[in-house]
């Protein structure tokens, strides 16, 4: 067969070409391209409060950055992710990055040999490392091995309340139970929802509610014996005494009619609409109704912590929460994909990201000063009381899973009329069977 000159000449001249482009590129970068990786990472940013837009919004900005990164994205709401993250790592098939939270989930996830450590990383960044507030580290933490950091501080049970609604019905803004009951009472007089709660997702009234009447009435000593089965039972006389203040409170009409069939975004827009004099939930929430609430409701809204239970033995100057979610990475990830990885870990929670976390009107386990010029006065509000108030565990980042799912769903029945003594045995099974105690 013959080939003509022609043809030969211009396969030359091409190969030259793409050969020149290939010396150009190495030439210009000093290095070779690099190695195109795709990425995939699971969140529960999908709100349009002010966090989440922030971090979607970090995340177009780290594409932007890196070209050679394929991102891939997915935001499912909190209750979703968790159910699913729990279902993939039954299959070893977990997502390269993906949020998950400190304690609990954490320990379950490393004894899965699910996650990979960060040390090495972290300490190559010691000026990161070491500007954490104290401990922020040790929900991420097991056996010296360091799986995560927070990317901001999640307080979970704060009471919001709309000061207009207390002056309108002359009600007093309650500092003690008595109080707080008295109010319950007025607002349910005069046809004013008293408490909005959506317990649809059924872990926000343990997370908001109970975990901080539990820890008034238990305190916290007690609470973590019983999660290790060690001095203490949930069927001890104490406990039940928690479930009767939690289910005194359905029975006197703190909240609305059918507060297990609405979720936490139509509990938010009951109070939005000034339709309630209050709600609970963690310092999240604040982020929601700067983004989202009605001028005249949000320049009236106070926030404070829940009065303490009388007889109690917890410490009244606290509330629930945990340092915040974090960041896992899989333990399968190797190379260019791992470095890909720890440096959008790095973008998320590293000191840029954990300065646009606070700038989003949501709390940080970070050493950052807010700017008060820009900040939402609201925000302030929430940064003061934090500096004189303590952190107790919430329930759901000490139990296991399988006494979170108890519980959750034991509150329900609870506010519903349910046995505490009943309840607390489920709950006291769950957790036995879980330690093989």
């Amino acid at each position: 067969m013959k080939i003509s000159y022609k043809f030969m000449a211009l396969v030359s001249i091409l190969a030259l070409v793409l050969a020149g482009c290939g010396a150009k590129e190495t030439a210009e970068n000093g290095q070779a391209a690099p190695e195109k990786v795709k990425l995939t990472i699971w969140h529960n940013w999908t709100g349009q409060d002010a966090k989440a837009v922030t971090m979607r919004q970090l995340m177009e900005d780290f594409r932007a950055a890196h070209p050679e990164i394929e991102l891939e994205d997915e935001g499912l709401p909190t209750d979703g992710l968790k159910t699913r993250l729990r279902t993939v790592a039954a299959a070893n098939e977990m997502p390269d990055l993906f949020v998950m939270w400190p304690d609990a989930m954490t320990k379950e996830f490393v004894k899965g040999d699910l996650l990979q450590p960060i040390n090495e990383f972290i300490d190559s960044k010691p000026e990161w490392r070491d500007n954490f507030i104290p401990n922020a580290l040790d929900g991420y933490t097991v056996d010296g091995a360091i799986y995560s950091v927070p990317m901001n501080l999640a307080p979970s049970s704060f009471i919001y309340y709309n000061q207009a609604i207390f002056d309108e019905h002359g009600v007093k803004v309650p500092t003690t139970w008595a109080e707080l009951e008295a109010a319950i009472g007025h607002f349910n007089e005069k046809g004013v929802i008293p408490m909005a709660l959506g317990n649809k997702a059924n872990w926000v009234a343990q997370s908001t509610i109970f975990s901080t009447i539990g820890d008034r009435v238990t305190g916290t000593e007690w609470f973590l014996k019983a999660v290790e089965q060690d001095g203490a039972k949930f069927t001890d006389p104490e406990f039940i005494e928690a479930l009767k203040v939690m289910q005194n409170l359905g029975s006197i009409g703190a909240f609305q009619e059918g507060f297990n069939s609405i979720d936490e975004t139509q509990m938010m827009q009951l109070y939005s609409q000034g339709k309630s004099a209050m709600f609970m939930n963690g310092g999240w929430a604040l982020a929601n109704l700067v983004n989202n609430a009605p001028e005249e409701v949000l320049d009236n809204t106070h926030i404070m912590i829940l009065p303490p239970v009388e007889g109690g033995k917890g410490d009244p100057n606290s509330t629930s929460g945990v340092v915040g979610t974090g960041l896992g990475v899989s333990k399968k990830l190797t190379g260019a994909k791992k470095d890909a990885a720890l440096e959008l870990l790095y973008a998320l929670g590293g000191p840029e990201g954990q300065k646009a976390t606070l700038d989003s009107s949501t709390l940080v386990s970070y050493n950052i000063e807010l700017d008060t010029s820009k900040a939402h006065p609201l925000f302030i509000e929430l940064y003061e009381l934090m500096k004189n108030v303590k952190i107790n565990p919430v329930y759901d980042s000490k139990l296991s899973s399988a006494a979170v799912e108890v519980i959750n769903n034991g509150l329900q029945e609870l506010l519903m009329g349910g046995n505490p003594e009943d309840i607390a045995k489920k709950i006291q099974d769950a957790q036995a069977g879980a330690l093989g105690k």
